[in-house]
């Protein structure tokens, strides 16, 4: 019996060694390489940058930060980044683009835009009418999320409120610190810095709680950017894109929950100009992290509103049920 037992025991032992030996390459980490934008929706990544620098992420991560969404498609069409965090609306034109080639895996954060103005007597949509509202760059996602909320406010954006294009954000917020009363929609994290050079300047309304007005529980969500990642990758390597997806939770969590710490990794990154402005500013930017069915509902709900508005600006059409990636993690 004892020997049955010992020559058993010697078997189970070389077995689990010849096991340990084959599955050494299983465990081997996948390379993935991660573009993002230098901007918002690259908050969330910041822990999981900092901690495969150093060598503790689940899979070898190779990050890339641009600073165009322009510059990240090509990219993504050659092959040259597996995932990608991009403006929603720019994740549905590059799905076009490739002829359905890539997949959302998750909306990494929602709503940045925000009313900012040092007129205190506005405190609620209907008190735009008859006003300027200067914000960026016309047929741009600011404009059409602007124009959605004022018309599901009985408004006509284009005869009850004049609007005045600037092309970039440090224009308006630069408009803004001349004259308070002046009426601005900007994105973080240009909103805290504006108030913070300006004592006189303040949030009058909240594009995000806006939109959520008009959308009731079960909508739509204002979603502001998304991770993507290229099917050929997704099929070859799953379990390391639910790795990703799995460290990109976390990863947003650690941004919303130690702010101290995300502030020096946004103003190392150059994200965020200053650390103080960042310790403000990202409690502010819904940096967030929804997969499955609830990022399809608020995703989907948010592009046709885009598609109503302007079907080029998501690439000419809706998005298939096979740009959502809802599976079980």
């Amino acid at each position: 019996m004892r020997k049955v037992t010992a020559v058993a025991l010697s078997f189970a032992m070389m077995g689990a060694l010849l096991t340990g030996c084959g599955s050494g390459k299983a465990e081997e980490k996948v390379t993935v390489k991660v573009g993002a934008l230098k901007g918002a929706t690259t908050l969330g990544l910041l822990p999981l940058e900092d901690k495969a620098a150093n060598g503790e992420a689940g899979e070898n991560y190779e990050f890339s930060m641009m600073t165009a969404a322009d510059e990240l498609l090509p990219m993504m069409i050659k092959g040259e980044l597996d995932i990608a965090l991009l403006p929603s609306n720019v994740a549905s034109i590059l799905y076009q683009k490739t002829n359905g080639g890539v997949t959302v895996i998750d909306i990494n954060t929602l709503g940045v835009l925000y009313m900012v103005s040092g007129d205190s007597s506005i405190t609620g949509v209907e008190d735009l009418e008859g006003r300027t509202i200067y914000l960026t760059g016309k047929g741009t996602t600011p404009d059409y999320v602007l124009h959605y909320i004022l018309s599901g406010n009985g408004m006509d954006a284009d005869s009850d409120c004049t609007l005045e294009y600037k092309s970039e954000a440090t224009e308006v917020a630069a408009l803004l610190a001349e004259n308070p009363d002046a009426i601005g929609l900007l994105p973080q994290p240009f909103v805290t810095a504006a108030c913070a050079q300006n004592d006189a300047l303040s949030v009058i309304l909240d594009m995000n709680a806006e939109w959520e007005k008009l959308q009731g529980e079960d909508g739509s969500r204002l979603v502001t950017g998304v991770t993507v990642v290229r099917n050929e990758f997704l099929q070859e390597h799953e379990n390391a894109v639910v790795t990703f997806m799995e460290e990109h939770q976390a990863s947003a969590q650690s941004m919303n929950s130690d702010v101290e710490n995300g502030a020096k990794l946004a103003a190392a990154s150059e994200i965020i100009a200053k650390e103080p402005i960042a310790l403000k500013a990202i409690p502010k930017c819904n940096i967030t992290y929804i997969d499955g069915a609830d990022m399809k509902q608020a995703l989907s709900g948010y592009l046709e509103v885009l598609y109503e508005q302007n079907p080029e600006s998501i690439g000419g059409a809706l998005p298939g049920d096979d740009f959502y990636y809802v599976s079980q993690k």
